[in-house]
């Protein structure tokens, strides 16, 4: 009887031995910065420059910036002024969003974008390209624009020059009297 007791013994403690040699594998890390900034920061101010010359002065109170991209996500309370190749003041930008291409200096403003003129020209719409090489800002979405003059304008599609002095609207509509 003893005999079969240790003969069990022997056979539990051989079961639990090879089930402790099993090979488990450590766990890595299985933290992925896959679609994650490699920099974040909180009320920043970006200059932009052409030949050492600025040409805008971004702030926004968030920035994403993605390496791999070249890409820049600014959001909350997008602030752009712009500046010509003197570097005087001429237009001011507001939206929530913008993306910058870091490469081309390629802008494109998000959501609730205001654009004013020192001219007093105004122009409201809900997206807005800004080329830096071709110092325009352009978009094919719905505009309204008010003039020195106090006339208002709506349309689809808008081209300018960053200061707002020349510019149309590609589809105007509305009512004249």
């Amino acid at each position: 009887m003893i005999h079969y007791y240790q003969n069990r013994i022997m056979r539990i403690f051989f079961l639990f031995l090879i089930m402790s040699c099993t090979n488990i594998d450590n766990e890595t890390n299985t933290y992925s910065r896959t679609g994650l900034p490699d920099q974040e920061s909180w009320d920043v101010e970006i200059t932009l420059t052409d030949e050492g010359i600025m040409r805008a002065l971004v702030k926004a109170d968030h920035l994403e910036k993605y390496n791999d991209r070249n890409y820049v996500f600014l959001n909350k309370n997008v602030d752009v002024d712009f500046f010509d190749e003197e570097e005087i003041h001429t237009t001011n930008l507001k939206s929530m969003i913008a993306e910058i291409d870091e490469n081309t200096n390629f802008m494109t403003a998000i959501e609730n974008v205001v654009v004013v003129s020192d001219s007093g020209v105004t122009l409201y719409t809900d997206t807005l390209k800004w080329d830096s090489k071709r110092e325009i800002i352009y978009t094919a979405s719905p505009i309204m624009l008010t003039t020195n003059k106090k006339d208002t304008l709506y349309g689809s599609g808008f081209e300018s020059d960053v200061g707002l002095n020349h510019w149309k609207i590609l589809y105007p509509s509305g009512v004249t009297n």
